[in-house]
C-alpha cells in the first residue's frame, strides 16, 4: 500500500553558504516521504517568479503532486538566509511578506489535504492571520484517521501562544526538538524532566505519539505510554539542516506501516544522521536507507 503524505505550509529557498537549495519544512518533509517510497504533495504557495518557477521544476523533479501549490502574482517566493555553526547547526533569517504567508485553502487543496493519510505543518506558515486560519482549516479538513503532525518548528519571533495552542488541539502527533521542549513546556507551564514535560503534553492534547530530536545525543519518542530512547550516530556533520525533517518524514512512514517502537526510532534516526552529512535539506537517500521502507 503506498501511503499519502502531505507537507503543508512554506515552501521557500534556504540561502546556504554553499548555494541556494530549495527548503521549507514541509516541502522537506514531502521530499523525504517521496524518497522513502510514500505518495507525497505539497500544499504551499510560491511567487510568479524565476525561484518559484524553479522550485516548482525541483518539486516537480522529486515527483511530488503539486495540485496544492498556488503562485501568487505579487508576492515574491520566500527566501532564508542561512547561517551554519561550527557544529553545523543553522540559524535562520526569514524573509517577511513572502508568498506562503497568502496561503489559501482553495479547493484543490482541501482536496489534497482531505486524502492524506497524514499531514505535517508547522507554526512558521500561520505567523500571519491569514495563514494561520488556512493551516487550520486545512488541518481540520483531513479524515479522522490520517496522522496531523505538528512538526512545531519554532522561529522566533514567529508564533505565540495561542497558533500553538489551537495547533496542538489540532494534531495527533508531536514533533519537536531540543531547544524547542523547554520553549513549549515555559508556554504550557511544565515542570520536571523532559520526559515528565513530553508526557504531560501528549495526555494533555491527546497525543498518540510525541517525538524528540536531540541533536548529536540521537532521539525519544513517547508512544503508547512509554518513553524510548535512541542514541546519535558518530558522523561528521556538514549542515543541519533539514534533517529533522527527514527524521519526521521517516517517522510518519513507519507509524504508517506498523513498525514497533525500537525500529522505528533507529531508521528514523539513521535517515537524519545522513542528511546531517551532505549539504542542502533535502540530499538523495541512498538505497541502504530507503529499502526498509520501500519493502514495507
Amino acid at each position: 500500500m503506498s501511503f499519502h503524505l502531505v507537507g503543508l505550509g512554506e515552501v521557500l529557498w534556504d540561502l546556504l553558504p554553499s548555494g541556494p537549495q530549495l527548503g521549507g519544512a514541509p516541502a522537506n518533509f514531502a521530499c523525504h516521504a517521496s524518497a522513502l517510497g510514500a505518495r507525497a504533495s505539497v500544499i504551499s504557495r510560491v511567487g510568479s517568479d524565476t525561484l518559484g518557477m524553479e522550485a516548482v521544476r525541483s518539486l516537480q523533479e522529486r515527483g511530488l503532486d503539486l495540485r496544492g501549490l498556488e503562485t501568487d502574482p505579487t508576492l515574491p517566493t520566500g527566501v532564508v538566509t542561512v547561517t551554519l555553526a561550527a557544529d553545523g547547526h543553522p540559524e535562520f533569517a526569514i524573509a517577511p511578506s513572502s508568498a506562503w504567508d497568502a496561503l489559501g485553502s482553495t479547493a484543490a487543496s482541501m482536496e489534497v489535504a482531505s486524502g492524506a493519510d497524514a499531514l505535517c505543518f508547522g507554526s512558521l506558515a500561520q505567523r500571519t492571520p491569514g495563514g494561520f486560519a488556512a493551516v487550520q482549516r486545512l488541518v481540520r479538513s483531513t479524515r479522522s484517521s490520517a496522522l496531523r503532525v505538528f512538526d512545531i518548528n519554532l522561529r522566533a519571533p514567529y508564533f505565540g501562544e495561542a497558533q500553538i495552542v489551537q495547533s496542538l488541539d489540532a494534531a495527533n502527533v508531536l514533533k519537536l526538538n531540543e531547544t524547542e521542549l523547554p520553549i513549549l513546556a515555559d508556554m504550557l507551564g511544565l515542570t520536571g524532566s523532559a520526559e515528565a514535560q513530553i508526557e504531560s503534553i501528549a495526555r494533555r492534547y491527546s497525543l498518540s505519539v510525541v517525538a524528540q530530536t536531540l541533536g548529536a545525543a540521537g532521539s525519544r519518542v513517547w508512544r503508547d505510554g512509554a518513553c524510548s530512547m535512541e542514541p546519535g550516530r558518530p558522523v561528521v556533520v556538514r549542515d543541519a539542516v533539514g534533517a529533522g525533517d527527514s527524521f519526521t518524514a521517516a517517522l510518519v512512514l513507519g507509524l504508517l506501516q506498523g513498525w514497533e517502537t525500537a525500529p522505528l526510532l533507529a531508521a528514523a534516526t539513521d535517515v537524519a544522521a545522513f542528511v546531517c552529512t551532505e549539504s542542502g535539506a533535502t540530499p538523495r537517500l541512498p538505497a541502504g536507507l530507503t529499502a526498509q521502507f520501500l519493502r514495507a
